[in-house]
C-alpha cells in the first residue's frame, strides 16, 4: 500500500536523497513474507538500494552536495520518495547512464564485487559458475567476470535464460531442469571444475557445490532460495583444499559497507563508464505497483532487475 509517512531526516553522516526509482530483490520479498527483519535502526520499509538527487545534507557530510545525482546501498527504505542514506554509501551515477537505470546497481554490483572479487579472489582465467545467471546479481557477475578475463559457467532454468546469459558472455550454458551442474561444469573444464562458486541456493545445493569445486576452490554462499540447514561432506572439502564463505550486505556495520562501496567505486565505475559493463533492466513499474513487481520476481520470469520507479 502506498500511503503517506512523515519524512526521514538525515543523522550526523547522512545525506537525504529523493528517489528516483528503486528495485525488487530478494530480501524485500523475505521481508514482506516476516522473515528478514531490518537491522536495528534501519528504515521498516524495504528497499536495498535506490537513485535519485540529493535533497539536504546531515551534520558531518563532506564530498556531496544538494542536487548530486546518486545511486545508494541501504539497509532499507527505499519503496519511497525520500530516504536517508549514511555517505559512505552513495555512489555517482555512471556515466552514460540514465537515473533510473543507475537504480539496478548498488545491490547487485556490491554483493558481486564483494563476494566474487574481495572474498573469493576470482583470478583472470579461472573459471566462475554463478547459479541464478540471469538475475539481476548473476547477469552483473557473468560481465564482471568476463571484463576482468575469467570464464563463466551459469545455471538458468529455460532456454531463453541461458541465451541471454550468452549474450552477456557466460561460456558454459546450464539448465539446471534438466542437466546435472556438477557433471556439466567437470566436463567443461576436463574435470577440473569451478575455481569459484556465486551460490543463491544454499543447502539445497551444498553438497552437489562442494562436488562441483576445483581444487583450491572457493564457495560464496549468498542466498538461501534452497533451504538453511544442510549437511557438509568435510572430507570432501579437505580433499579440494576447499573455502566456503557465506555473506550478506544488509546487516553489515557501516564502516565494512563504504569499503565495499569504495572499492565498487574504484574497480566497476571505470568498467560502467567504458560500457563494458552495464545493469539489465527487465521492466520498469511504479512505485505504487510494489505488489505486481513483487509477484513478478517470485514467478522468476523476469531477466536481471524488476525496478520501481516513484510517483
Amino acid at each position: 500500500m502506498w500511503t503517506d509517512v512523515p519524512d526521514p531526516v538525515p543523522g550526523e553522516g547522512e545525506v537525504l536523497v529523493e528517489v528516483a526509482a528503486s528495485a525488487v530483490n530478494r530480501a524485500d520479498i523475505l521481508q514482506r513474507q516476516g522473515s528478514y527483519s531490518p537491522p536495528p535502526g534501519a528504515s521498516p520499509y524495504p528497499g536495498l538500494e535506490c537513485s535519485g538527487r540529493i535533497a539536504a545534507l546531515g551534520p558531518g557530510v563532506s564530498g556531496w552536495a544538494v542536487g548530486d545525482e546518486v545511486c545508494a546501498l541501504l539497509s532499507g527504505g527505499g519503496y519511497a520518495e525520500k530516504v536517508a542514506v549514511p555517505a559512505g554509501q552513495l555512489l555517482p551515477v555512471p556515466e552514460g547512464l540514465s537515473l533510473r537505470q543507475a537504480a539496478a546497481l548498488p545491490e547487485a554490483v556490491c554483493t558481486v564485487w564483494s563476494n566474487v572479487f574481495m572474498v573469493a579472489h576470482l583470478r583472470p582465467e579461472e573459471t566462475l559458475l554463478v547459479h541464478g545467471g540471469s538475475s539481476g546479481i548473476g547477469t552483473m557477475a557473468i560481465q564482471l567476470a568476463k571484463a576482468l578475463g575469467a570464464r563463466v559457467a551459469v545455471t538458468a532454468g529455460t532456454q531463453e535464460k541461458l541465451e541471454r546469459c550468452a549474450e552477456l558472455g557466460a561460456d558454459v550454458l546450464i539448465n539446471y531442469r534438466e542437466q546435472d551442474f556438477v557433471a556439466e561444469i567437470k566436463q567443461a573444464t576436463d574435470g577440473a571444475g569451478a575455481d569459484v562458486i556465486l551460490d543463491n541456493m544454499g543447502a539445497k545445493y551444498l553438497d552437489r557445490n562442494v562436488q562441483a569445486l576445483a581444487v583450491n576452490g572457493r564457495l560464496a554462499i549468498i542466498g538461501m532460495q534452497g533451504g538453511v540447514k544442510g549437511e557438509l561432506n568435510i572430507g570432501a572439502l579437505l580433499g579440494k583444499r576447499g573455502a566456503i564463505s557465506a555473506t550478506s550486505l544488509r546487516g553489515r556495520p557501516l564502516g565494512e559497507k563504504a569499503a565495499i562501496v569504495a572499492a565498487v567505486r574504484e574497480h566497476v565505475w571505470p568498467l560502467l563508464a567504458a560500457g563494458d559493463v552495464r545493469p539489465i533492466v527487465d521492466r520498469e513499474l511504479p512505485m505504487p505497483e510494489a505488489a505486481e513487481a513483487h509477484r513478478l520476481v517470485e514467478a522468476s520470469g523476469h531477466i536481471g532487475k524488476v525496478l520501481l520507479v516513484a510517483p
